[in-house]
């Protein structure tokens, strides 16, 4: 849920699914729409079918439990590197390296190079210490975050300045150029995801007729793209249809 949403938007939501679905057999069990319904506001709602998805995974296959193995993990629906190791890291306290955003880009200036995605995974993993891979992986994503941060990072009292290659050698920021590293959103307002989401929210109150869905997604006269839009829901399985009428999924 907090994955490009801010996280005081997450915490009730967060709050309120893991009191309807607490475990992967709830969640499988819900129909999509109830999910979907909670996770109305967050935005992204791929998430949410693929954790869905992802639950029924678990039940078929793992006794209704999250497996803690990385290969498992990644086998799962919306899971990707990322998520699988903060799982295992955060949940389990496997000693493997969680790689961010901000991570990268401390690694990058630290080492002032650009770097690939599996160079940086290498490092991450190497620097775990044994037995604080939860400790670590939250002080160096957050030292990212705050200390080493994207457009004004506090050099002065760093506590690795003195071996910031970066810092030391100067040039070019090191870390726009790395893997994984954040670029910048294009703007929302407006947007075909802004108007996804206006149709979803219309959605949770109940069912909208496919030749009324331009209004709800605050179209004027944009008939072409509201068709776009819809036919992109109907295809993430988001949506259905039934004798002209858009509804949630059952």
């Amino acid at each position: 849920m907090s994955q490009q949403t801010q996280i005081d938007r997450v915490v009730p939501k967060f709050q309120l699914f893991i009191h309807n679905f607490p475990s992967p057999r709830e969640c499988a069990d819900a129909p999509l729409s109830e999910l979907l319904t909670i996770w109305q506001g967050l935005g992204y709602p791929r998430r949410c079918r693929n954790l869905h998805e992802a639950a029924k995974v678990m039940v078929r296959d793992h006794d209704a439990q999250v497996p803690a193995d990385l290969e498992q993990l990644l086998a799962l629906p919306g899971i990707g590197e990322y998520t699988a190791r903060a799982v295992l890291a955060f949940a389990e306290h496997v000693d493997v390296g969680v790689v961010d955003t901000n991570v990268t880009r401390v690694f990058a200036r630290v080492l002032n190079k650009p770097l690939g995605k599996r160079e940086t995974q290498t490092i991450a993993d190497s620097l775990v210490p044994i037995g604080l891979s939860w400790e670590w992986n939250q002080v160096l994503m957050d030292f990212g975050a705050t200390c080493c941060a994207a457009r004004s990072p506090q050099c002065e009292g760093c506590p690795v300045v003195e071996s910031c290659g970066w810092r030391l050698h100067g040039g070019d920021d090191p870390a726009p150029a790395s893997a994984g590293t954040s670029k910048p959103q294009a703007r929302f307002e407006g947007s075909n995801r802004q108007a996804r989401g206006k149709l979803m929210k219309a959605l949770v109150a109940g069912g909208v007729m496919r030749n009324k869905a331009e209004q709800a997604m605050g179209f004027a006269n944009q008939s072409d793209r509201a068709e776009m839009i819809i036919e992109s829901l109907l295809a993430d399985q988001l949506i259905v249809e039934s004798n002209g009428v858009l509804h949630l999924p059952l």
